[in-house]
């Protein structure tokens, strides 16, 4: 029948009219909304990207699950980055073009139907929703997927949506509130969906100092800890578009259960969702780049900081978010969009909370440049 209707309030072009009042404030638009990066791609992936310019993978036709050298990369940031060890679990995995893409298709790609249900949080990246209906599938939002019991015994629970760091609310879940979920969607035959695109932006416990470990990530649903010792029902999704800023390269992966990955990447072949040979070349040098990738980590941790700061001046009860790149706040008045409205009259634009599930809270990202946070900020405090 091929894909199914969707709904969705998640429509950046009801932002359009607080845009342009915005854009006539004094001053101009600063715009936190969208988390679109704004920094330099490391020279590295540059580089690397210009050398395979003329490979055999570039004129040819590129392969599905990667070059070997890319699925090696992929191999040695699980281990460096994650204390993952893909082999030792049985995992195998697949480039995606983008983590978008790999979300949205998710369950059709898993062969979910009509009578079956996948789990999500309520507030949540609106993609997770979006993807199951266009299977045809059930959704499910329970507010917390770690109370496995507001889940475990639902009929035709096939799949549940976990987020950590959570993009909205930059939420992190512990290594046993992860193993925890496994452990149940493994008791009813239900596949673990582990969305950690923000897998190495984490703020809990940051001092600044110099014994701090910019690469200390959050728990991977691959762990040994949380998956005990087998990929078995469990599939991770990671994007290069933060860590690296490659967001237009559209390089992502999945990694998991390798007889789920197989038949996943049997679909992607035959329907050409396939990164390019050059850009498979760029993502390899962005994974084993951990130098920038802490510069970048640093960046993110800086610009928090001040955003964090400053809307509190305005009067928003926030903190530091535990993990993620942005700040999720209660709205003043109550509802998003009444806020939205106060804060385009001095330039500022924010993602309404209704788009995640929350409409009585707002977004605001920390991927705008160092000026355009500091201007913010300086906003926020008059």
């Amino acid at each position: 029948m091929g894909f199914h209707e969707f709904s969705s309030p998640y429509d950046w072009s009801r932002i359009a009219a607080y845009k342009r009042t915005a854009k006539a404030a004094f001053g101009g638009m600063i715009d936190l909304s969208v988390g679109s990066p704004v920094d330099p791609v490391p020279d590295s992936v540059r580089k690397a990207l210009a050398a395979a310019a003329n490979d055999p993978n570039a004129y040819g036709y590129p392969a599905t699950a990667g070059t070997a050298d890319l699925r090696a990369a992929i191999a040695e940031w699980f281990s460096a980055t994650r204390n993952v060890d893909l082999q030792a679990i049985h995992a195998d995995v697949v480039p995606t073009v983008g983590s978008k893409e790999g979300v949205a298709l998710m369950a059709s790609l898993l062969h979910f139907g009509e009578d079956d249900v996948v789990v999500q949080p309520k507030v949540s990246y609106p993609t997770y929703e979006i993807g199951t209906q266009l299977a045809g599938a059930q959704v499910l939002k329970v507010d917390d997927v770690a109370d496995v019991a507001s889940w475990r015994n639902v009929p035709g629970v096939k799949a549940v949506w976990v987020n950590s760091p959570c993009n909205p609310t930059g939420e992190v879940y512990s290594a046993e509130r992860m193993a925890g979920i496994v452990a149940a969607a493994r008791e009813i035959g239900a596949v673990v969906l582990s969305d950690e695109c923000y897998a190495l932006m984490q703020w809990r416990g940051a001092t600044n100092s110099a014994d701090d470990d910019p690469l200390q990530s959050t728990p991977c649903a691959l762990r040994s800890d949380v998956c005990a010792g087998s990929a078995e029902g469990v599939l991770v999704l990671y994007s290069l578009s933060k860590q690296s800023n490659m967001a237009g390269y559209r390089t992502a992966f999945i990694a998991g259960d390798e007889s789920l990955i197989a038949s996943m990447s049997a679909y992607r072949k035959q329907i050409g969702q396939i990164i390019p040979g050059p850009v498979q070349a760029a993502m390899a040098a962005g994974l084993r780049d951990l130098e920038s990738v802490k510069v970048q980590h640093a960046r993110y941790r800086e610009r928090l900081g001040v955003l964090v700061s400053a809307l509190r001046a305005y009067g928003y009860c926030t903190d530091m978010p535990d993990g993620a790149l942005y700040v999720w706040v209660r709205a003043k008045s109550g509802d998003c969009w009444t806020d939205m409205e106060q804060l385009a009259k001095i330039g500022i634009i924010a993602s309404p909370g209704e788009f995640y599930g929350a409409p009585e809270c707002l977004r605001f990202s920390a991927t705008a440049s160092d000026e355009a946070i500091a201007s913010a900020a300086e906003r926020l405090a008059r």
